[in-house]
């Protein structure tokens, strides 16, 4: 009867194991297996090509293009910059609907939670028109105060982006971070009380070590959306094509080799590589931040 049990529990997970298997690991398996062959033209070029066994030759090229590894390293500035800001005002809001009624907190927590409701695309392409100099208000409010700020230039184009993915992603994160906050015993909260702790040691000695768990799963969500961002520089490079290439991030070039050069052999072997590097930042995110705990 147990036995059987098992069984029937088991049967559960098939359609996650079946999904599993044929959505993310049949997909990685074709991309590693098209990574190792090349396409080859015969003759002088004027038959049909044929693919050829190239082993790694495309994660050589892969591990030497200057245009990869350029946008792998501006991708990885931007996110040790922007995920911190990110987290802090994400635990910031967490902290304040911490301290207030649950009855207010639950109104502030669904208004906070509208931007993330909303689909990335249609996001970028809202905070694209309020960063226009010509139908946006931002430019004309800036010179309201003296400033001529522009948005799409080379030196603000990255902060302008920033902006956009904290206004996104802050609600997603605050919620895990405060779901953490709930599930602290409130005895700690009335004996610091007691103690003469005031509201803002009792956030930075309790609150805060106690969640430190859900931050680093926010950090690690974080990373990896961080390495993928794709829409909206897409997006930012229809307005400012002049600042925004289209290797601007590693997925604008796995995209460009992939359906605008035709080069899906190498594509692949760049999303291998990228999914290699993910993996790696993560480890040593989860690794620093347990030691940290420890």
């Amino acid at each position: 009867m147990i036995r059987s049990q098992r069984w029937k529990g088991a049967a559960f997970t098939v359609p996650f194991q079946l999904g599993f298997v044929f959505l993310y690991l049949v997909p990685i398996g074709y991309a590693v297996h098209q990574s190792l062959f090349r396409e080859q033209q015969s003759g002088l070029g004027l038959g049909g090509a044929t693919e050829k066994f190239s082993g790694l030759a495309n994660y050589r090229q892969g591990v030497t293009d200057p245009a990869f590894l350029s946008s792998v390293l501006r991708v990885v500035l931007f996110a040790c910059v922007q995920i911190p800001v990110m987290l802090f005002v994400s635990l910031v809001l967490a902290l304040f609907l911490d301290a207030i009624t649950s009855r207010v907190a639950s109104r502030f927590r669904i208004l906070l939670l509208v931007p993330y409701m909303i689909p990335g695309v249609v996001a970028a392409i809202v905070w694209i028109n309020l960063y226009s100099p010509s139908v946006g208000p931002l430019t004309s409010l800036g010179k309201l105060f003296g400033s001529s700020w522009n948005f799409f230039a080379p030196s603000m184009v990255w902060p302008s982006i920033g902006n956009l993915l904290t206004w996104h992603g802050i609600g997603y994160n605050m919620v895990i971070i405060y779901a953490a906050l709930r599930a602290v015993p409130r005895e700690l909260f009335e004996a610091a009380r007691l103690d003469g702790a005031s509201e803002i040691r009792i956030a930075r000695s309790i609150k805060v070590p106690y969640v430190r768990g859900a931050l680093v799963l926010t950090g690690l969500l974080s990373i990896i959306q961080m390495l993928q961002i794709f829409n909206e520089p897409a997006l930012f490079r229809n307005v400012t094509p002049q600042t925004v290439d289209d290797s601007f991030t590693p997925i604008m070039i796995i995209y460009n080799q992939a359906f605008t050069a035709g080069n899906y052999h190498y594509a692949a072997a760049l999303s291998v590589l990228l999914a290699l590097i993910l993996g790696i930042a993560s480890f040593l995110f989860y690794r620093l931040t347990s030691r940290e705990a420890d």
